[in-house]
C-alpha cells in the first residue's frame, strides 16, 4: 500500500471518528429542549417608551420573558426590575433574546414615564420594551391571557396589586416553563427569588438553542 493511500485511509478514518462524536451534539443543539409548552402566549399590541406599536409579532423568533409591572409601585416591582436586570446582562446583546415590561398603571405610565424610567433602571437591551396601553386592555391581557392577577386595590401601597411572575415565552410564541419534584409544569417563574431568576436563566438559554 502506497504511502498516499495510507494517508488517505488515516485522514478518512479521523473523520469518521470526528463525524460519530459531533453528530450527537449537532443533532442536540437542533432539538426541541424537554420544557413543556403551557399554550400560545395571548396576542397583544402596546405602545413602548419610544411610542412604538410592539405587539407578540415583533417578539417571534426571539426568547422573551413578560412581566406586569408600574413605575410608581413601591413593594415587588423594583425587585422584580432589578432581576429582570440580571437577566438583560446575562443575555446582553444576543438579538434572539428580549424582554416586555407592562404597565398596569398605563393612564400614569406614557412612553415619557417609561422612557425615564428605563434609563434611570438602566435597560439597555434594544429588544426590552416597556409597554403602556388602555388600563383595561391591559388588566385584561394579564388576567384573561396570562392567567396572572393585575387591579386596582385602593388599601395596598401604590394602588395596584400584581403578581410577581415571569412568563417564558419561546421562539415560535408558545409559553414554556420547567417542571417540579412532581413532574408538573410550573407554568410561570418566580420574579422575586433568587432560585427564580436562575432557574429562567437556565431555561432561556436552553430554549436559544433550540
Amino acid at each position: 500500500m502506497s504511502k498516499n493511500n495510507k494517508a488517505y485511509i488515516g485522514i478518512s478514518f479521523i473523520i469518521l471518528i470526528f463525524g460519530i462524536w459531533a453528530i450527537p451534539k449537532i443533532v442536540a443543539k437542533f432539538q426541541k429542549s424537554d420544557l413543556p409548552v403551557i399554550g400560545p402566549v395571548p396576542q397583544f399590541e402596546l405602545t413602548d417608551q419610544d411610542g412604538k406599536k410592539i405587539s407578540n409579532k415583533d417578539y417571534l423568533g426571539k426568547v422573551y420573558v413578560v412581566e406586569f409591572f408600574f413605575t410608581t409601585c413601591p413593594t415587588i416591582c423594583p425587585v422584580m426590575n432589578q432581576n429582570m436586570l440580571k437577566l438583560q446582562d446575562a443575555f446582553y446583546g444576543n438579538p434572539d433574546f428580549g424582554i416586555a415590561s407592562i404597565s398596569i398603571n398605563p393612564e400614569y405610565d406614557t412612553p415619557q414615564i417609561l422612557k425615564e424610567h428605563a434609563k434611570e433602571l438602566g435597560a439597555k437591551h434594544y429588544n426590552w420594551h416597556f409597554l403602556t396601553g388602555d388600563k383595561q386592555y391591559i388588566h385584561n391581557l394579564a388576567v384573561k391571557g396570562f392567567n396572572l392577577y393585575a387591579g386596582e386595590n385602593s388599601k395596598v401601597p401604590g394602588g395596584f396589586e400584581h403578581s410577581g411572575l415571569f412568563a417564558l415565552v419561546d421562539k415560535d410564541g408558545m409559553i414554556r416553563s420547567r417542571k417540579d419534584s412532581y413532574g408538573n409544569p410550573i407554568t410561570y417563574y418566580d420574579g422575586l427569588e433568587e432560585s427564580g431568576v436562575e432557574a429562567i436563566k437556565e431555561d432561556i438559554k436552553e430554549l436559544l438553542e433550540e
